[in-house]
């Protein structure tokens, strides 16, 4: 349906820094909503080549897919009212909230703490999370995808409780850029399921994924996935945040 489907634009979603547009989808009756980010409404960025935001957007969904790590909605490029673009899934939404900056009173004894701050008034806050292994596994692929920006608003829950990332097109640079507000498990033993597949995926990414990605990233870009998947199974844990980088986005949402 995404890739055949008649796109419709219903509106805005004015708070992006992209151009992004509410759809509808329709095809052979059956109908969907979706979100659809044109080629042509991409702001330039310094560190990525102009017009490749929505390719890295769709080379993530394959990643995170290949690698069952994470869930990214269904994602493609496509033909749209404005040109090309990227399309994908809207996900629907519940009340859930697995992320949140708070009173340390405030914070469930299972979250986790990533950072330390003041609120506007001078009293304590933290930026916290859930210990939700949807989360962690989408913290995962972050790595592994080498995200530059998982804000807080990038991580929805769906009415069926699904956790899932999205906003996705500034990944995959071959330079280290991990920017992310889950940083909750720094240290912390992976677990061994995920090893197996990090484990498996330099070999996907040599075979069938390798020639997925190959119309949206360059060469070195792919090969920097695998090399991030070996290190993280080299040494076994969650990382710390680098030195020359700054780790958390800006704004948090």
């Amino acid at each position: 349906m995404l890739t055949r489907g008649r796109l419709t634009v219903e509106g805005r979603l004015v708070d992006a820094s992209n151009v992004t547009l509410f759809c509808s989808v329709e095809l052979d009756g059956l109908a969907a909503q979706a979100v659809y980010k044109p080629v042509s409404g991409e702001r330039p960025l310094w560190d990525f080549p102009d017009g490749t935001l929505a390719g890295r957007e769709v080379a993530t969904a394959l990643l995170s897919e290949a690698a069952g790590l994470g869930r990214v909605p269904p994602t493609v490029l496509r033909d749209g009212p404005f040109g090309e673009g990227m399309v994908q899934l809207w996900v629907e939404t519940g009340d859930e909230e697995l992320i949140d900056v708070r009173s340390p009173k405030d914070v469930p004894d299972d979250w986790r703490i990533v950072l330390h701050a003041h609120d506007r008034s001078g009293e304590p806050a933290v930026l916290a999370h859930a210990d939700h292994p949807g989360m962690r596994d989408l913290a995962v692929l972050d790595i592994i995808a080498n995200n530059t920006d998982r804000k807080g608003g990038h991580v929805l829950v769906g009415t069926d409780g699904t956790v899932y990332g999205v906003d996705h097109g500034i990944c995959l640079h071959a330079e280290p850029k991990l920017r992310t507000v889950l940083w909750g498990w720094v240290g912390d033993p992976l677990p061994g399921e995920t090893l197996d597949k990090l484990r498996a995926l330099p070999e996907k990414i040599r075979g069938d994924l390798g020639e997925q990605l190959a119309p949206h990233l360059t060469k070195l870009e792919i090969s920097a996935i695998a090399e991030r998947a070996e290190m993280l199974v080299a040494t076994g844990v969650f990382p710390e945040p680098g030195d020359d980088w700054r780790a958390i986005p800006w704004p948090l949402f």
